[in-house]
């Protein structure tokens, strides 16, 4: 996503008041409630230890950063102050959007509903075909941002009848306080909260952080180290560790892997991925093999050939996953889901037109097989 959309983002956030009659002005009211908040307004951080000579332990995600005084971790938006960790991107995100709940994409999970969507600054890898680096890969201070605390951000997804909040475009592990206490408000409204992430967060904090969460869709970058630290600047095992967390809590799970030529679509690497899927997750976890886009610190390499995504697709299918998507690639059939026992569509997907006419509550309309995912 390049920066005019972006700014296109959070424009539409404070636009939503100013279209329908309210004071023009709420642009400069934004921004100063924002320079405002960032002087005076930080949060503690969870999950980190206090150590010797004011240094502190960040034990959020695997990299366990220890931070000096008057210092900030990877991520960027985390400081050591005095010996107290804080957030800095408490309440201020800085892209702010309404979306299919299939853009994210979740496939199983209350299809063709519209969810409010937010993101703030930073990331705690750097994958370097990131769509989204001109956000995930700044400081706080270096983004537009405005002011929206988690009962404004569950305010305006239930005034534009949105039936979910998405924590998503950059990385939901390191505003990790923010995304809790409005999952926590939106729980209190029958709104469902979302999570989009790399996963690259310990075990407890997926945990705890599960119990408010209602649905997780996991970018699985690849299926090797050597990948993970060489173009993500991160790590698989602990990556992998969370998704099994995500999926011991019974929150809803669904993965999107981007293949990526040459790097991580090989036919061994994704049958060991699928392999792995089938043995600690299950069959009925969704996966969605994703059409790279040259992008970022990787531009030298060409769109991923459809003709990989389907050997991917067909790989999962055979190993025996039942319901596998192919991304990115407007109008093919893999867009669909199809009922594991007749074979029939049960939900008809164009890009982000959606049709489930052939699903009765939780069942295919056909064969009244279940068809595993969030309905309702």
């Amino acid at each position: 996503m390049n920066r005019r959309v972006f700014i296109s983002c959070i424009a539409c956030s404070f636009l939503f008041a100013d279209a329908r009659g309210h004071n023009s002005n709420r642009t400069s009211q934004i921004q100063q409630s924002r320079r405002e908040r960032w002087e005076g307004d930080l949060k503690e951080a969870m999950w980190y230890v206090k150590l010797n000579l004011k240094k502190v332990r960040c034990d959020l995600c695997p990299r366990k950063c220890v931070v000096d005084d008057r210092e900030r971790g990877f991520c960027g938006v985390r400081e050591n102050r005095d010996g107290i960790y804080y957030t800095l991107v408490y309440s201020n995100p800085c892209a702010v959007h309404i979306d299919p709940i299939e853009k994210k994409p979740f496939f199983h999970f209350l299809p063709a509903t519209l969810s409010f969507s937010i993101a703030t600054a930073g990331c705690n890898i750097e994958c370097a075909y990131c769509q989204n680096w001109e956000i995930s890969q700044r400081r706080p201070e270096q983004t537009e941002n405005i002011y929206m605390p988690p009962k404004r951000v569950v305010e305006l997804a239930k005034h534009y009848g949105c039936k979910s909040i998405s924590f998503t475009y950059t990385e939901p592990v390191v505003f990790y306080e923010y995304m809790v206490d409005t999952a926590k408000l939106a729980r209190h409204a029958n709104i469902r909260a979302l999570m989009v992430t790399n996963a690259f967060i310990e075990p407890k904090p997926m945990q705890e952080a599960c119990k408010v969460l209602d649905a997780v869709k996991v970018d699985l970058k690849a299926f090797s180290e050597e990948f993970y630290r060489k173009i993500c600047r991160g790590q698989l095992k602990p990556v992998l560790k969370a998704i099994e967390v995500i999926k011991s809590t019974g929150t809803w799970l669904e993965l999107v892997v981007l293949i990526v030529p040459k790097l991580n679509d090989s036919p061994t690497e994704i049958k060991q991925m699928c392999n792995w899927v089938k043995t600690n997750l299950g069959s009925d976890v969704p996966i969605h093999f994703s059409r790279f886009i040259p992008m970022y610190k990787l531009r030298n390499l060409p769109p991923t050939p459809v003709e990989t995504l389907e050997r991917c697709h067909d790989i999962a299918k055979e190993i025996g996953l039942r319901y596998v998507y192919i991304g990115n690639v407007f109008g093919h059939p893999a867009e669909s889901t199809y009922c594991p026992n007749c074979n029939s569509v049960v939900i008809q997907r164009m890009g982000y037109k959606t049709s489930i006419s052939g699903l009765r509550g939780n069942k295919c309309a056909k064969c009244k097989f279940t068809i595993a995912g969030v309905w309702a």
